[in-house]
């Protein structure tokens, strides 16, 4: 279940109360790229929009790296949206590999558990993995090329695994393909 386009707004209104920065912005244009993605691959375009507006809900809770993930899943569970819940975990996984995040692994002991179990039992399917894409390609200030992106993480942690990258050129490629041309097109 997923929240209507007004409700995820309202959350992210919200959210960005208790916690401002340029991570609302960054999640409206991750959920406009979604949006516009889906609708050229034949996917829902609504769900697709709310998913990646909701995608980061969980910086609501404080300036953390990989507990936004965490707390986000589960506020989002407590809400009763599991697909939305879904890809807060899933958006920082290209692969279920937590080797392959990028920032501090400042949670507990059994939330790195409870996360590592979660990405385990699920099967990653177009949502999560446009997600996914649409993250790589928006920042606060719009949509970007993917490289550009990427590289702006890197310098801002330090690194990107070889893997992460890949998989977002893969996954890039994958929804050419299903949209029939350039994502740039589309998203811009």
């Amino acid at each position: 279940m997923i929240p209507t386009r007004e409700e995820a707004h309202r959350l992210l209104t919200e959210a960005e109360g208790c916690n401002p920065g340029p991570w609302g912005d960054h999640s409206r244009n991750v959920a406009l790229c979604a949006q516009r993605i889906a609708d050229a691959a034949g996917m829902d375009g609504e769900k697709a929009y709310v998913l990646g507006l909701l995608h980061d809900i969980g910086r609501k809770f404080g300036i953390y790296h990989m507990p936004h993930v965490y707390r986000g899943y589960h506020y989002m569970m407590e809400l009763g949206y599991g697909e939305v819940a879904r890809v807060c975990l899933t958006h920082s996984f290209s692969t279920p590999d937590l080797r392959t995040y990028i920032g501090k692994f400042d949670v507990t002991k059994e939330q790195l558990q409870e996360i590592t179990a979660l990405l385990a039992s699920m099967v990653y399917d177009d949502y999560d993995r446009l997600i996914q894409l649409c993250d790589a390609l928006a920042m606060a200030e719009g949509v970007v090329d993917i490289e550009t992106r990427m590289l702006d993480v890197k310098r801002r942690y330090g690194e990107y695994p070889q893997e992460k990258w890949d998989n977002n050129m893969a996954l890039k490629a994958y929804f050419e393909e299903k949209c029939g041309k350039s994502i740039y097109e589309v998203v811009k």
